[in-house]
């Protein structure tokens, strides 16, 4: 009686151990009972009916990358539900460009299960299957792309792939939140052809700088020498007219010096006439003094007109004849 006693006791406490789930944060377990959905389990303890009730197993692929640095997918039996934000790296896959080139491209989902009934009962195996949708939307996104433009619309294809898997994820209850392409990689001969491309494009453009720079430069001296020969034409007008105001004044002042001398010779011959003789003679021995000024000192003609002035001389010898 102790025996079977003891038994039922054992038998009591496993039978509670396997009705007994504790459930982490952020995971849930779908309960099954005789092989119809029952209900979620919430993070925490949880009592199920042992036998009856069983949690439902999931087929869940996960990647990991061996010793050589490849990566290889295994497919394991879960009973637990992780809630959090998951990330799946997508093994490498070649891809063809609109202009028929084949480019090796590595993405990166993160995407989060907010239905966990329908993670488990809509979809066989989740994350495969958004691998699958994801490559065959890749393809499609990038098909409708050129090389070039496949290198720069990372952003582009990004946001529109997301879009894509988010909306047909949705059934799956499956949030996905972002994609990263992380390698968009061309073949090897389009690379180098791209590098010469890009040296050629460079080569150019400091060719144009440097015409730029020289164009520039010739223009700044340009100007420059337009102003200083604008700077010195102003000078040497400016240096003109102070000249020509100089001797201008020049010849004022000695025409109003000789007027004075004229004006003081008249008054003082005035009383005793013909003053303007005297002047014209004056005049006249001037200029025969201008003219006897060469080198031999000859006088070589003598005008006929002479001998008027040796009269105006002969009346200033009277003048001063007749000043005694």
């Amino acid at each position: 009686m102790f025996v079977f006693s003891v038994f039922l006791i054992v038998l009591a406490l496993i039978f509670v151990s396997k009705g007994v789930i504790i459930v982490q944060q952020a995971e849930v377990v779908i309960i099954e009972r005789l092989g119809k959905f029952h209900r979620v389990l919430e993070s925490g303890f949880n009592f199920v009916v042992p036998i009856i009730d069983t949690p439902r197993a999931i087929d869940w692929k996960i990647t990991q990358r061996g010793f050589n640095g490849e990566t290889y997918s295994v497919i394991q039996k879960k009973t637990k539900i992780d809630l959090r934000e998951a990330v799946y790296d997508f093994p490498r896959q070649n891809v063809i460009t609109k202009d028929n080139v084949s480019i090796s491209i590595n993405a990166l989902l993160y995407f989060q299960i907010v239905d966990p009934k329908s993670a488990v009962y809509e979809i066989q195996n989740l994350p495969e299957a958004i691998e699958k949708l994801t490559q065959t939307n890749l393809r499609n996104l990038v098909g409708q792309l050129d090389l070039d433009e496949s290198l720069v619309s990372r952003d582009k294809i990004n946001h529109e792939l997301r879009a894509i898997l988010d909306d047909a994820t949705n059934k799956w209850g499956v949030k996905v939140n972002r994609v990263e392409l992380q390698d968009i990689i061309p073949p090897k001969d389009i690379q180098s052809a791209m590098e010469k491309q890009m040296k050629a494009e460079r080569d150019r453009r400091a060719a144009i700088l440097e015409a730029e720079g020289e164009k520039k430069s010739a223009v700044l001296r340009a100007e420059g020498e337009k102003e200083a020969a604008i700077n010195r034409a102003e000078g040497a007008k400016q240096s003109n007219i102070l000249r020509a105001e100089g001797v201008a004044q020049a010849r004022i002042l000695e025409a109003d010096g000789e007027k004075q001398a004229i004006e003081r010779i008249i008054n003082a011959l005035a009383d005793k006439g013909q003053p303007d003789k005297y002047l014209i003679a004056m005049k006249y021995l001037e200029t025969m003094k201008e003219i006897t000024s060469g080198k031999d000192n000859k006088v070589v003609y003598m005008p006929y007109e002479a001998t008027g002035i040796l009269s105006s001389v002969d009346g200033i010898k009277q003048m001063f004849d007749n000043s005694k």
